[in-house]
C-alpha cells in the first residue's frame, strides 16, 4: 500500500509538471531546439520552473517507491500521471472529458490493475550478471537513439512522438538504475555508492531525457508528445526490471496473456486520452506571441542550426 500511494503521488506530480513544462516550452525559440541551450532558454520561465519543480517532486516520490518496490509494480502506477495531466489540461482548457475522455481513462486503470493483479510483480529473483545487465541496457539506449535519428529526419511538427518514444525509453532506463543506486546505498552506503557507475547514469539520462522532453513540447500540442512519453517509459522500465533487476512475474500462460491485456490497455487508454480535445492543441508560437508559420512546410525547407 506505501508503494501504491507513493508511486501515484509521484504520477500525479509528474503529469501536473508536464503539462506546466510543455505550456512553457512552447513559446521557446526554434533555434535552441534539441539544444542545452533551450532548458537555458527556459530556467528564466516561471510558469517552467514551477513544472520542473513538480517533476523533482515526482522523481523522488518514485525513486522512494522503486527503494520500497519493484519496478514492474511502480512503473504502471507511473502511467497514471497521464490522468493528472489531464485533469489540469481539463481545467487549462474547459473541456469537458465526454465519452472518449472516460473511456481513456477507463482503459488506462483497468490495464494498470489487470495488469498487477495478473503479474503479482515481485522482488526476489537473482539479479543478471553484467552481460544480460549492459545488453538489456544498450538495446533499450540504441531504439531511444534510433528515434532520436529518425526524428531529425522527419517534418518539425511530426518530431514530437518520436522524441518523446526515446525520452520515454531512457526514463524507464533512469527508473532501474534509480532502484540499483537505492539498493547500493541501503546497503554499502553512499560512499559505496558513489565509486559506482549508475548514479552518474542516472544524472546523464535525467539531463537527456530533459533536453528531448522539451524539445518536444516545444515542437508540438501536447498530444503529440505526451502519450508516447507515458507509454513508452514503463515498457522501458519493466523491461529493465524483468531483464536484469530479478523482478518475477508469474509466467503461467493464462497470466502472460492478462499481463498482455493489460499493458495492451495501458498502451490503449494513453493514446485514447492523449487524443483528448482536453489536451493543449494551440499553435507553437515564437517568444513574442506571434504564430509560426505551419511547421510541417517549415521544416521541409530549413532546419535550425
Amino acid at each position: 500500500m506505501v508503494v501504491f500511494v507513493l508511486g501515484v503521488g509521484a504520477a500525479c506530480c509528474l503529469g501536473l509538471g508536464f503539462v506546466l513544462q510543455q505550456h512553457a516550452a512552447q513559446r521557446a525559440s526554434r533555434a535552441d531546439f534539441l539544444s542545452w541551450r533551450l532548458l537555458l532558454h527556459l530556467v528564466r520561465d516561471g510558469e517552467w520552473l514551477l513544472g520542473i519543480a513538480f517533476m523533482i517532486g515526482g522523481q523522488a516520490l518514485s525513486a522512494t517507491a522503486l527503494d520500497r518496490g519493484e519496478v514492474s509494480l511502480v512503473e504502471p502506477l507511473l502511467a497514471t500521471s497521464l490522468l493528472f495531466a489531464m485533469a489540469l489540461a481539463r481545467a487549462l482548457t474547459r473541456q469537458s472529458l465526454g465519452r472518449s475522455g472516460w473511456g481513456g481513462v477507463l482503459l488506462l486503470a483497468a490495464g494498470v490493475a489487470v495488469f498487477i493483479v495478473a503479474g503479482r510483480p515481485r522482488g526476489g529473483g537473482t539479479e543478471a550478471g553484467a552481460l544480460r545487465h549492459w545488453l538489456v541496457f544498450g538495446v533499450v539506449a540504441g531504439l531511444a537513439l534510433l528515434l532520436v535519428g529518425t526524428a531529425r529526419r522527419m517534418p518539425l511538427l511530426a518530431e514530437a512522438t518520436p522524441l518523446a518514444l526515446a525520452a520515454g525509453l531512457l526514463y524507464g532506463v533512469q527508473d532501474a538504475l534509480t532502484r540499483t543506486t537505492a539498493q547500493e546505498i541501503g546497503a554499502h552506503g553512499v560512499a559505496a555508492a558513489l565509486r559506482a557507475w549508475e548514479p552518474y547514469a542516472v544524472a546523464a539520462i535525467g539531463v537527456v531525457g530533459l533536453i528531448l522532453v522539451q524539445s518536444a513540447f516545444e515542437a508540438a500540442p501536447l498530444r503529440m508528445s505526451l502519450p508516447a512519453l507515458t507509454a513508452a517509459q514503463p515498457l522501458a522500465g519493466i523491461a529493465c526490471g524483468v531483464g536484469f533487476l530479478g523482478d518475477r512475474l508469474r509466467l503461467t500462460p493464462g497470466a502472460m496473456a492478462w499481463e498482455a491485456a493489460g499493458l495492451l490497455g495501458i498502451v490503449l487508454g494513453v493514446v485514447v486520452i492523449g487524443r483528448h480535445p482536453a489536451l493543449p492543441d494551440a499553435c507553437p508560437q515564437e517568444p513574442g506571441g506571434v504564430p509560426l508559420p505551419e511547421p510541417m512546410e517549415e521544416a521541409e525547407g530549413r532546419r535550425p542550426g
